[in-house]
């Protein structure tokens, strides 16, 4: 009730000796234009006519305004007002461009406060209404996007649990309400709406991260995202890459980066933009390597990407684009629990090494057939490999250097297509809006593991007799058909139903070598085996969302889908001495429902509170056993059982500034407050291990706080990040009946503790020159994240300590 009082209070308080401007948009023929992007350029403020081609903006203070109008395949058209009374009505009539169009990108589409954002109700060719959705806008974000920080970047998003793995932020991981963040598996992650994981059926993993330099926006929605873009129980984790200059207005555009930091970090950033006649593009390229905090780490990335568009028509644009990315890096391993808490500095592996080649194309073609009909046909694909050279065994036990290394590669050839169209129509006073879609996706995963050398240069080349070895190839294949559909009662309740055919087939056709060693080393058991397998499957999903536009500043949504998770055999081959698969896993079923409030009120205050439920069916975990043989503890995955995942996911940022001193002030002091409560168990086993235990990678809470302030050219931000304790298995091991830690001796299971962080970041932008300089954990606090089974590890994986990073930024 404190909070409602609050927005209450701040609206009437705006209200004062201001007014509003509202008004409709059409064509010469009378046509309503929905989707019409408005500029109030004084302000610098934007916003979108509705279906019905109408736009207001609210509490605007008197004054003289120019106001600029923008659509697809019409003539801009630009008017000034005077507002000096509470109600300004405009109606403005757009003409066709009968010659080719020229883009225009507009400055502040969204209307928002800081980082944060919301997507509109219809993006592009995406539905969102009724959906629980974020937008990171990365020109707001001040942080260090040298190692692409996720704790900085993500901070306005609640709920998120992130693994810290490498400081230089080569790959990405996140995940939230009971999710596992492994190289952001459960969210179905794509690059400008198409998929860069190695494989979205048999391997949804992503080894790619663009770099955040690059990055215009960042698209979250969450489970509800499973109706239109995959069945995954984590939702749509979109990056939307720049592709034009990133100044408004600039034909042509060159930027150049160089950041510097501690453990040798050295980032080279440079990027080209274009926007001519018909033609616009963006293309960039990445150089950067350094050392990790620990002994035996290095990496080095290169990455560059291509993209190139043309306007055939005022209707039609087409657009290509290469992406490409391939890094080294050697990594330090694991520590055991007594390891880390006595020296987190230390590293006990000197062989291990890492190597991601990444090649993605994407051939678009999008179509207006008018204001209201569009299609957009997708065509996308990968040929990309991954290699991890080093030791697998616990790490309890040292390396011995004589011994052959275990190599695992996989390749990966996948090809597809999407594609959507949207229709919008008008039923009574009403405006409606279908979309439809279908995608096809061929994938392919070539999976080997055996011996490699025993030296310790990154040689990623297997012996010629691969003991303990698999080779697998895993072709997988996909199509479906998916629907939404808005329907409007009235100018303020939507009903948004959908649904999604499903029809997948995967396959595992290969071998792998079994040995059995008793306790002296001695080979008791020694067996090739070979396998073929087929999983086919075809099933239907749906989910509802409704949406009600209480007022300009209060939406309140909420949002059932249906969710689905395949089994992936590509990871039932790998043979690992801490991890086992159960081989007769079955899928994952079940459901995300969200209910909440969002809101903004005149760019100075940005709220989004709701509450989620997330049911899983035949949830799969993972358990600690011990070898019947060897009597070595290892993780075993399997369906654990069913999980009920609930919380609260709240935040609020608030421009202290403008509400209490000045609205029209150079000067802002924001604040922000992200947090979020779980509760997630175990509910239904059939085993008493697992009953109402916590459910793996769910911190209780998770609170995220900042300031930022910012003059003119300056700006300084300060973050405080706080996640609670939590499991790494559904077994909840790591502590004894009265509540101690117990330590596993191979580090791979037990509790991942509770751990604070504080970051700084400062900013100086003169126009053409622009400089970035901070530091992330300011209190050098040592903690740990992640226990990984295998690579990086295994066994505990230390976060970054205290670092610096400084960047010049040079732009013309």
């Amino acid at each position: 009730m404190t909070f409602i009082f609050f927005i209450f209070f701040f609206s009437i308080a705006f209200s004062q000796n201001k007014g509003r401007i509202a008004g409709s948009v059409k064509s010469t023929s009378n046509e309503a234009l929905p989707y019409c992007s408005i500029y109030l350029s004084e302000l610098n403020k934007s916003t979108q006519t509705n279906e019905k081609g109408e736009f207001s903006f609210e509490n605007v203070e008197y004054g003289n305004y120019t106001i600029s109008y923008f659509l697809l395949g019409y003539h801009k058209v630009q008017n000034k007002i005077e507002l000096n009374e509470s109600l300004k009505i405009i109606k403005v009539k757009l003409e066709v461009k009968s010659e080719q169009l020229k883009s225009f990108q507009l400055e502040g589409e969204k209307e928002g406060v800081g980082d944060v954002q919301r997507m509109r109700s219809i993006e592009g060719l995406t539905i969102s209404q009724g959906k629980k959705n974020e937008v990171i806008n990365l020109s707001e974000i001040n942080a260090n996007k040298a190692t692409n920080q996720g704790r900085q970047i993500y901070s306005r998003v609640p709920g998120l649990n992130i693994w810290e793995s490498d400081g230089a932020g080569i790959q990405l991981g996140i995940g939230g309400r009971g999710l596992n963040p492994s190289r952001t598996s459960n969210f179905n992650t794509r690059q400008n709406g198409y998929d860069i994981s190695a494989d979205a059926l048999g391997y949804p993993e992503s080894y790619y991260t663009p770099p955040t330099e690059a990055i215009k926006e960042i698209q979250l929605i969450r489970g509800a995202a499973s109706l239109q873009f995959g069945t995954q129980f984590g939702g749509l984790l979109n990056f939307v890459l720049h592709d034009e200059p990133t100044t408004s207005g600039k034909a042509f555009e060159v930027t150049a980066r160089q950041t510097i930091g501690s453990f040798d970090l050295n980032n080279t950033f440079l990027s080209v933009g274009f926007n001519s006649s018909n033609w616009k593009g963006y293309s960039y390229f990445q150089h950067k390597k350094g050392n990790d905090w620990r002994p035996n780490s290095n990496f080095e990335v290169f990455s560059g990407a291509v993209n190139v568009g043309k306007y055939l028509s005022e209707k039609t644009f087409v657009n290509i684009e290469l992406t490409k990315m391939y890094y080294l890096a050697r990594q330090p391993g694991g520590l055991t629990d007594k390891e880390f808490y006595t020296d987190p500095y230390q590293s006990k592996r000197g062989r291990n090494w890492f190597e991601v080649d990444w090649n993605l194309f994407a051939f678009n073609i999008t179509h207006e057939f008018s204001s209201k009909t569009k299609i957009k046909t997708q065509f996308f694909g990968l040929s990309a490999s991954r290699k991890a050279l080093g030791t697998l065994g616990n790490i309890s036990r040292p390396d011995r250097t004589y011994e052959n290394r275990n190599l695992i590669t996989g390749e990966f050839k996948n090809i597809g297509n999407e594609t959507r169209f949207l229709q919008l129509y008008d039923v009574g006073k009403n405006s409606w809006a279908i979309l439809l879609g279908a995608r096809i996706y061929k994938g392919y995963n070539r999976s080997r593991q055996g011996d490699a050398d025993s030296t310790d240069l990154p040689n990623f080349t297997f012996n010629e007799k691969q003991t303990q070895g698999s080779d697998y190839e895993f072709p997988s294949q996909n199509i479906a058909f998916f629907a939404e559909h808005i329907f409007r009662i009235g100018q303020k309740f939507s009903i948004t139903p959908g649904v999604r055919y499903e029809n997948i087939i995967t396959n595992a056709d290969g071998s792998y070598n079994d040995i059995v060693y008793d306790l002296a080393g001695n080979i008791v058991f020694d067996t090739t085996f070979f396998e073929e397998k087929t999983s086919k499957r075809s099933f239907v999903i749906g989910g509802i969302g409704l949406n009600f536009k209480a007022s300009n500043k209060l939406d309140i949504y909420t949002n059932f889908s249906q969710n689905y998770k395949s089994i992936n055999f590509s990871d039932m081959q790998i043979q690992n001495k801490n991890f086992k698969i159960d081989p007769n896993l079955r899928d994952e079923t079940g459901f995300n429902f969200d209910l909440g409030f969002r809101g903004v009120i005149q760019n100075k205050l940005n709220y989004d509170i709701s509450g989620f439920m997330l049911l899983y069916d035949n949830r799969i975990g993972e358990i600690d056993q011990v070898d019947e043989q060897t009597f070595i503890p290892y993780r075993y995955r399997t369906n654990v059982s069913k999980a009920l995942i609930r919380g609260v996911e709240s935040m609020v940022e608030v421009d202290l500034w403008k509400i209490f001193v000045s609205d029209s002030s150079d000067f802002s002091f924001r604040t922000f407050v992200n947090v979020a409560f779980t509760d997630a168990r175990y509910t239904e086993s059939q085993s008493s291990a697992f009953k109402d235990k916590n459910v793996e990678f769910v911190p209780a809470l998770n609170f995220k706080t900042g300031l930022n302030i910012s003059y003119k050219k300056f700006g300084l931000s300060y973050q405080y990040s706080f996640v609670d304790e939590q499991y790494s298995d559904a077994t909840n091991a790591g502590k004894d009946s009265e509540g101690y830690l117990v330590f596993v001796p191979n580090a791979i299971i037990g509790v991942i503790p509770s751990y604070h962080v504080m970051d700084l970041s400062g900013k100086y932008d003169l126009g053409q020159l622009k400089f970035e300089l901070g530091v992330n954990n300011l209190t050098n606090e040592v903690y740990f994240t992640r226990r990984a089974t295998g690579y990086p590890g295994p066994g505990i994986i230390p976060s970054a300590i205290r670092n610096f990073y400084f960047t010049i930024q040079f732009k013309i």
